[in-house]
């Protein structure tokens, strides 16, 4: 019940629903109200804010600072596991395997299958529980399009518990201990997925994924116009900023590895 008041009242002080929502409080005051003046500064000022964060320079840099904390791994350090953390999912068997990973997770699962292959022997740990009324997980689905995409089963440790990150930190630390591994994620989730793990007693090496600011050279009109794909870049940055100003407020819990032992 927690879980899902928190994704609720966490969506709504996502741009998009405040945004409409000020917007609605606005038309009310102009349609039922006589302040106008206050109903009409409500809208426009929350259609100007829609309009700038949907466009490319002001998105991107609001997500660049998250998402460049930690370089593209490497190779840098051999592991003996690699976690991938579980995302957007749902479940059609009559899909290709991958059309199952919605939005970040695809990117997070390849960039885990791409360090497994440089580190044979290792294990790839997936996570992630059950969406509400599915019948799979999203770490059983992140497993099974492992094996489509090759990686052997035998190789492939799920964890299908956890419902959020400082979950899936406490059941991976009862795996791994202190032996090495990568953590993957989303570029601009893995800082505060760094700050779990790490209370955890654990000591990750970060290998960002699905990295989503973009610096390189675009088409000047992508970058002029406004577009529901730059204001999701903007709703990553702000949803992760909510984030660890919650993972600052709230209590960290008891790690269950102690630095140096296992």
């Amino acid at each position: 019940m927690f879980f899902a008041l928190k994704k609720i009242v966490g969506g709504l002080l996502l741009p998009l629903p405040m945004l409409l929502l000020v917007m609605a409080l606005g038309i009310i005051l102009l349609w039922f109200s006589r302040w106008q003046k206050s109903g009409k500064t409500l809208i426009s000022v929350a259609w100007a804010i829609l309009l700038l964060i949907s466009l490319q320079p002001i998105a991107d840099r609001l997500l660049a600072p998250i998402e460049n904390r930690y370089p593209t791994w490497h190779n840098q350090h051999p592991v003996e596991y690699v976690v991938v953390l579980g995302g957007g999912y749902t479940w059609n068997p009559q899909w290709a395997p991958s059309s199952n990973m919605l939005n970040n997770s695809l990117p997070r699962l390849t960039e885990g299958i791409r360090i497994l292959q440089a580190n044979p022997g290792a294990k790839l740990i997936v996570t992630g529980g059950h969406a509400q009324g599915n019948p799979m997980s999203s770490a059983a689905v992140a497993s099974l399009v492992a094996q489509s995409l090759g990686v052997p089963q035998s190789a492939i440790i799920t964890l299908d518990k956890p419902s959020d990150t400082e979950q899936e930190a406490l059941e991976v630390s009862h795996i791994v201990g202190q032996r090495p591994f990568a953590l993957v994620t989303s570029a601009n989730h893995l800082p505060r997925a760094m700050i779990f793990f790490q209370r955890q007693g654990l000591a990750p090496w970060p290998a960002p994924a699905n990295q989503l600011a973009v610096t390189s050279p675009l088409n000047f009109w992508e970058r002029v116009l406004p577009s529901s794909f730059w204001l999701g870049h903007s709703e990553r940055a702000i949803y992760e900023s909510l984030g660890r100003l919650w993972q600052w407020l709230k209590p960290a819990a008891k790690p269950s590895v102690e630095p140096g032992k296992e």
